[in-house]
């Protein structure tokens, strides 16, 4: 296994590119003010830890391209990783655009390789931070002449998260993948908006995993209200996440999840808490027929 040491002055996405598949690079403490793709397969790429070694950048979707097109959600990431078998830890990626009230969403990582693990990092925005590849079916086709092929890879992707902190408002952990977040630390933070959602999952049918969150507490920063946060919402039918021996802060909704607005996907929606609370939405923890 070849190591390699990286300085805080270095481009990132050249080391990275250079690097045979099964590197480790340890990066320097410091910002990193850098917008990477992650294509190496088996990288592994290590900081100094969360609060030392951060990755940032403040891309939005409601900024231009050089073509004056918009960037939109999925090309705003910090970080995108496109091959199998990438490993993060102690680090923290961040978007720090702010405002998405005025500025739309703002990706800190999307994750579109398989295998992908992180350990003991800090993922930092607030609209849409997390992505978990694939896209929905539906965007696979609308986006297809926008966004390069890699970010469009109609894969299973799984994905594992290990004593990390994910802070968001709105939400900020969606997408199609299977996940499991094991002692995460997930945060929400306040936006100027009376109302916030953790996870809105885009899960097909036939997939049986989803979003696993285990032994994970559920926190707030400054500024949010207390039961404005609802645990998950469903951006597409089918939407599945599991919530198992979790805590939570008084900022979480008593309903607990929310069907998405007017749409009718709580008839779809698989979504599962134990222990059971009473007072969540009578569609949380049904039996879901095939």
């Amino acid at each position: 296994m070849r190591e390699w040491q990286v300085g805080l002055g270095e481009c990132l996405q050249d080391v990275i590119d250079c690097s045979p598949a099964g590197t480790v690079l340890r990066l320097a403490p410091g910002e990193y003010r850098q917008k990477l793709v992650i294509r190496t397969p088996k990288v592994t790429i290590c900081g100094a830890g969360a609060g030392q070694t951060r990755i940032v950048f403040a891309d939005h979707a409601r900024m231009l391209d050089d073509v004056s097109r918009p960037v939109g959600t999925f090309r705003s990431f910090t970080v995108a990783v496109t091959a199998p078998g990438v490993t993060l830890s102690d680090l923290s990626i961040e978007n720090d655009a702010g405002d998405p009230v005025r500025n739309g969403q703002q990706v800190a990582l999307s994750v579109y390789g398989d295998a992908f693990s992180a350990e003991r990092c800090a993922l930092v925005s607030t609209q849409d931070t997390l992505f978990l590849g694939p896209l929905p079916p539906d965007l696979l086709i609308r986006y297809r002449d926008l966004l390069p092929e890699a970010l469009c890879r109609d894969a299973s992707l799984s994905s594992r998260f290990t004593d990390c902190r994910i802070d968001g408002s709105v939400d900020f952990i969606f997408g199609g993948g299977d996940a499991l977040f094991s002692d995460c630390e997930i945060r929400s933070v306040a936006d100027g908006r009376q109302v916030g959602y953790v996870a809105a999952p885009s899960h097909r049918r036939k997939q049986t995993e989803g979003f696993r969150f285990e032994n994970c507490r559920f926190t707030h920063g400054e500024g949010v209200a207390p039961e404005s946060i609802f645990l998950a919402r469903p951006w597409r039918d089918y939407g599945l996440a599991t919530f198992t021996g979790c805590t939570y802060g008084g900022h979480i909704a008593p309903a607990g999840f929310d069907q998405w607005g007017t749409t009718d996907r709580d008839r779809t929606a698989r979504f599962y808490e134990s222990p059971a609370v009473f007072s969540r939405v009578p569609w949380v923890n049904r039996p879901f027929a095939e």
